[in-house]
């Protein structure tokens, strides 16, 4: 057939979308055409030009190392968490073990530093009629009264009795943590007991993202009642 007697073709009519819409629609017609695979060219960010079969073994294998990348990434939470959960579990034996609030308030303070790696700290307990339990010393421990003026900054966070995240303010971080105040960057308040009754945990961190509004609070909140339990029931 020479080009006179070939069906002529309205250009104008075969859009782009128009061939999309056909292919997709046609999902064997590269089979029914296989020798336009190796012959149709598709230039490449290199500056030379691929057969389609290329190009598509090329996008398959971008693919397959971003789907790897995810199972990586997924494989190291998994690890992560599971790590987690047997430290939280390590933390309930202990704390179940404790003969006294003191022994208690010993063990958080050691796995806190330890296992868990808090840079910074601090335990608040309300409430001075145990105050003989425990070490006037103990920079971990915080003993103030519920309604102390010193809570002042504080009253949001305790009357909301739900743990945050994210920056805190000069006078919180002067009472939680003294002279090392200006180490801290970001921190965690995690409260104990119902309605905050028992007190509060201040974890700190040097970097100002690490502990950041959109943290997950589930470990937070555990850690909290595992602990607000361990030193209610004393």
């Amino acid at each position: 057939m020479n080009s006179a007697n070939k069906p002529q073709v309205d250009v104008e009519a075969l859009d782009e979308e128009t061939v999309a819409d056909y292919l997709l629609e046609n999902p064997d017609f590269f089979e029914r055409h296989d020798a336009l695979l190796g012959s149709m060219r598709i230039p490449h960010r290199t500056g030379t030009a691929v057969s389609l079969v290329e190009r598509q073994i090329t996008s398959l294998r971008q693919k397959n190392l971003q789907l790897e990348r995810k199972l990586r990434d997924l494989v190291e939470v998994a690890h992560s968490n599971d790590d987690l959960a047997h430290k939280v579990h390590e933390l309930a034996t202990l704390l179940i073990a404790a003969g006294s609030r003191a022994q208690a308030v010993r063990v958080a303070e050691e796995l806190l530093r330890s296992s868990f790696k808090a840079e910074h700290a601090v335990l608040v307990l309300f409430g001075i009629d145990h105050a003989g339990e425990f070490n006037p010393e103990d920079r971990f421990l915080r003993l103030v009264e519920f309604n102390d003026t010193a809570m002042g900054p504080f009253r949001t966070f305790l009357d909301s009795g739900t743990a945050r995240c994210g920056l805190i303010r000069d006078s919180q971080r002067i009472f939680l943590f003294g002279p090392d105040a200006d180490e801290v960057g970001s921190a965690a308040l995690v409260p104990l007991g119902e309605n905050s009754a028992t007190g509060f945990l201040a974890i700190g961190s040097r970097d100002v993202d690490y502990f950041h509004p959109g943290k997950s609070m589930d470990f937070l909140a555990r850690l909290g009642d595992l602990l607000g339990c361990a030193l209610a029931i004393r």
